[in-house]
């Protein structure tokens, strides 16, 4: 069972790249890359996620993201550009429902605007200075999940964090 984080991830990668036209076929793939989902569960996932079905004159009405999500979506897809983010992440610490990012002197900047633009459900935003980040994460999400959407958009983090 993946944790949210990484289902939220599977399942943009999904839309983003099949022709996906019923929650049943979404939840079918889900279970083949190793996700497995309640019908419920996805339904609000897709909610939060305000996926949208949109008529394709091919094949009916199929899932699409919303224009934000899909400009997160090909910004999670710069490799290159999250390797060079993480190497100014120096590490994280939390307090409730904050967490401070600390980065090298001219990163935090950068790093908050990746962290914004691919706009995970599980951080409601940033504040960024020079080298420090403010994150905002969204009421009951925990640090661990909040660390693991860190990672999945920058994975040279692993070590970091």
């Amino acid at each position: 069972m993946k944790n949210r984080s990484e289902r939220i991830l599977l399942i943009k990668a999904i839309i983003s790249e099949e022709v996906i036209s019923s929650q049943d076929e979404l939840q079918l793939r889900l279970h083949e890359r190793g996700c497995e989902v309640t019908q419920a569960t996805l339904s609000r996932d897709l909610k939060s996620l305000h996926v949208m079905k949109a008529n394709d004159e091919k094949n009916g009405y199929v899932y699409r993201l919303s224009d934000n999500e899909q400009t997160s979506t090909q910004w999670t897809a710069n490799v290159f550009q999250r390797d060079y983010m993480a190497d100014g992440v120096v590490g994280i610490e939390f307090s409730g429902n904050l967490g401070v990012i600390k980065t090298m002197p001219g990163y935090a900047n950068s790093v908050a605007i990746l962290i914004d633009k691919v706009n995970p459900y599980e951080i409601l935003g940033t504040v960024a200075g020079d080298d420090t980040i403010l994150l905002i994460m969204r009421e009951g999400i925990g640090r661990s999940d909040v660390i693991q959407v860190l990672k999945s958009i920058m994975p040279k983090l692993e070590n970091k964090i």
